[in-house]
């Protein structure tokens, strides 16, 4: 029998994440800093959002775009943050999490052969999502005297005649690194120099510690430029409600929507009741969760360069990316090793792309007490491999 299977879908391998999660859920005594999802359950308001719709029987499909009631909470919560402006009819799509999004904003813009710039270390799905929809990632690295912010010079080497894109993810997701709006500004002068678009990926945008996040869409010029993709999935604990959007102007917003209406139809009508709620009335339930998560950030950063994992200071997101060079080991072989011998997960940063070799992603999306207990184990494995 003949291969069947695509080769761009043959030459992707498997998520480097999922590996390590599946592995660590069969043992009884793990410690989890590999999978980031927040630990918190949803605010009870939400939740009773939820169980409201569904007693009152909204079991159908919504409009492909979703509820008007969401999106234009949608509108009014990204110009109350940001100052963006964007028009619940046309220019607002909700979506099955953010992953959804992101696949129709690379499916919608991208023909064979467009290249886009993704900066790495970054999230596992970006350059996959582009070659799925035919399209071409182009891999700059960030480093770590950097703060793994992408330079301005670092983007405009990597485009070429073939560039479509500028692909961006901040706070980011491994390092936890936060762009400074006076980079991110940088960043846009190269994309409209070179009449690019750019799809920004701002899911993480209110976990942010001591510093302001910039929405790409609200500097000078881009709104009309940039896809702005953001969700509910970190901000507000609701991984499982799978609920995302998407923010464009019309002729983007329109395409994503064709992709959407074959693909999806609508996104989970009960998780867009609970969201709209998550929006008017979710913000000091962020605060707490913000909060402690500060918290368990400054242990868990303190601790690792104590131990010799040297990582600069996360200021976004609740990840650090701490080296371990001092170990000699490679980051797939430290990450199964601290797991058969300690019990405690983390993720290789080689899964992150080729800039992350050297690393592991560290999260801090569990409790205060299990770090505390993970540290001690990561000392142990420490004195007998550093």
């Amino acid at each position: 029998m003949k291969n069947h299977i695509s080769r761009r879908v043959a030459n992707t391998p498997p998520s480097g994440i999922r590996k390590f999660f599946d592995i660590a859920a069969t043992m009884d005594n793990v410690i989890s800093l590999g999978i980031g999802e927040p630990d918190f359950v949803t605010p009870d308001p939400i939740l009773e959002a939820g169980r409201a719709s569904l007693a009152r029987g909204e079991t159908a499909y919504t409009s492909n775009s979703g509820t008007i009631k969401l999106r234009t909470a949608l509108s009014k919560h990204l110009h109350k943050l940001y100052g963006v402006q964007y028009d619940p009819e046309d220019e607002i799509i909700v979506t099955v999490g953010v992953s959804e999004a992101l696949y129709l904003a690379m499916t919608a813009v991208l023909d064979p052969g467009d290249e886009v710039i993704i900066p790495e270390p970054c999230f596992v799905s970006y350059a996959p999502e582009v070659s799925f929809a035919g399209g071409v990632p182009v891999m700059v690295p960030t480093h770590v005297e950097h703060q793994c912010e992408v330079t301005a010079e670092g983007m405009e080497a990597a485009v070429s005649p073939q560039t479509k894109a500028i692909h961006l993810g901040y706070p980011n997701n491994p390092t936890g690194a936060v762009m400074s709006r006076e980079r991110m500004a940088q960043i846009a002068a190269v994309a409209e120099q070179h009449d690019l678009l750019i799809i920004s990926d701002e899911i993480y945008d209110q976990l942010v510690y001591g510093v302001e996040h910039t929405c790409v869409p609200s500097l000078p010029g881009m709104r009309d430029r940039t896809i702005l993709l953001g969700g509910f999935s970190k901000n507000y604990a609701m991984t499982g409600w799978r609920i995302g959007y998407a923010c464009a102007n019309p002729d983007l917003l329109g395409a994503m929507r064709k992709v959407h209406q074959y693909t999806i139809m609508s996104a989970p009508t009960t998780a867009q009741a609970a969201a709209v709620v998550a929006l008017e009335e979710g913000g000091d339930h962020v605060a707490r969760m913000v909060a402690e998560y500060d918290r368990r950030r400054r242990l868990l950063f303190n601790g690792l360069n104590t131990l010799g994992l040297d990582c600069f200071e996360p200021k976004g997101a609740f990840y650090t990316f701490p080296s371990i060079a001092r170990s000699g080991m490679s980051s797939d072989k430290f990450a199964w090793t601290l797991l058969e011998e300690e019990e405690v997960a983390v993720v290789p940063g080689e899964a992150f792309g080729a800039g992350g070799d050297g690393f592991v992603r560290a999260c801090y999306a569990t409790s205060y007490e299990k770090i505390e207990e993970a540290l001690n184990r990561l000392e142990r494995f420490m004195r007998r491999h550093g």
